[in-house]
């Protein structure tokens, strides 16, 4: 858990008492405020201040980042700002060896940088609730935070989703135990199956290397599901992560390392339901084995991701009655596969 969440938390009843003592009304004196819009005394209800606001929006992405296990290893760009709707990734090619010994005395010609430019065309998504006044007035709760909490969820599920189904669309394809096709893999018994093995992700990390694909901090990085785990983590070439790196310094969701890549679960790792062989299909799973800037996203923490409250009443004649509040989110992100060859899928059964 990181510092920032930690003093969210202890921040929290705090805050919890503010909305304790708040009524809504105009003669509260805690000034929380519940929208941008400017009130007056006049009317019902106050605005989100900019310290409750900044508060939300910096809980909600703290909230949804945890869910966002495919994003954290892609190159992190901002949402530009008055840009259009692309975003442009760079991919900068490799100088070339330089063989030709230098002439004593003669300064040799210089070089240039080849960039090419891959674009992405970004896009808006977004959620609310609608909290009642009547819910309000008799909802022990928070209403506001367990909003928060709710839409942070599905805020981050989405976005780690649309990830997720980019990164599986690599070409860079390889089957457990020498499956031919995902239409082919099978689980007969325990001993006649397409399970993953250390074997695969060896044979995934050599392709990775005949790449010359950069490692992440001295690694490759596999994204994997839990169902798929405990076939690899029963090996004696397992670690766990206190065995090789300060536990300072590890991944969200990290559970641990064999044959030079470092594995972090999700249950959001991508499956294929009935895609493989036998009666009934059995589901095929994709582990991703990634190397440094394999993929770009656009960054939540850069104007990606906002958190938005309207209070009862800023709807005007859509709620003539004051009769409902809002609290969502919204998105605009991106994603992009760079360099094809610097991933590769790993599609596998798992034990039942």
């Amino acid at each position: 858990m990181t510092n920032d969440i930690l003093t969210k938390i202890m921040a929290l009843p705090m805050i919890l008492d503010l909305f304790a003592a708040y009524d809504g009304g105009p003669e509260s004196s805690y000034g929380i405020q519940l929208n941008t819009n400017t009130t007056t005394d006049n009317t019902t209800g106050n605005d989100l201040s900019p310290e409750m606001k900044t508060y939300y929006s910096d809980y909600l992405i703290d909230l949804a980042e945890p869910e966002l296990v495919h994003a954290q290893f892609g190159q992190r760009h901002p949402i530009p700002r008055n840009g259009g709707k692309t975003i442009e990734f760079r991919q900068y090619d490799p100088l070339p060896e330089l063989t030709t010994p230098l002439t004593e005395g003669v300064t040799p010609d210089g070089q240039s940088l080849n960039v090419s430019a891959l674009t992405a065309t970004i896009a808006q998504y977004g959620g609310y609730v609608t909290i009642s006044d009547l819910l309000e007035l008799t909802a022990i709760d928070n209403n506001i935070l367990q909003a928060t909490k709710l839409i942070a969820s599905q805020a981050g599920r989405t976005l780690d989703g649309l990830i997720r189904d980019v990164l599986n669309a690599g070409t860079v394809v390889q089957y457990a135990q020498g499956g031919t096709s995902r239409a082919t893999l099978a689980y007969t018994s325990p001993t006649s199956n397409n399970n993953i093995t250390v074997k695969d992700v060896k044979l995934a990390v050599r392709t990775l290397e005949g790449q010359d694909a950069p490692k992440i901090d001295g690694d490759y990085v596999g994204i994997i599901h839990p169902y798929v785990k405990f076939d690899l983590m029963n090996d004696p070439e397992w670690q766990y992560p206190h065995q090789y790196v300060d536990t300072d310094n590890i991944y969200r969701n990290e559970i641990g390392k064999i044959a030079g890549v470092r594995f972090v679960e999700s249950t959001r790792a991508k499956i294929w339901k009935n895609a493989g062989a036998g009666s009934p299909k059995v589901d095929v799973y994709s582990t991703l084995i990634l190397a440094d800037d394999a993929y770009g996203v656009t960054d939540v923490t850069g104007g990606g991701l906002q958190h938005i409250v309207k209070q009862r009443g800023s709807a005007g004649t859509a709620d003539p009655l004051d009769q409902r509040s809002t609290v969502g989110w919204k998105a605009t992100q991106t994603s992009k596969i760079l360099v094809p060859q610097y991933m590769v899928r790993i599609e596998s059964t798992a034990t039942p």
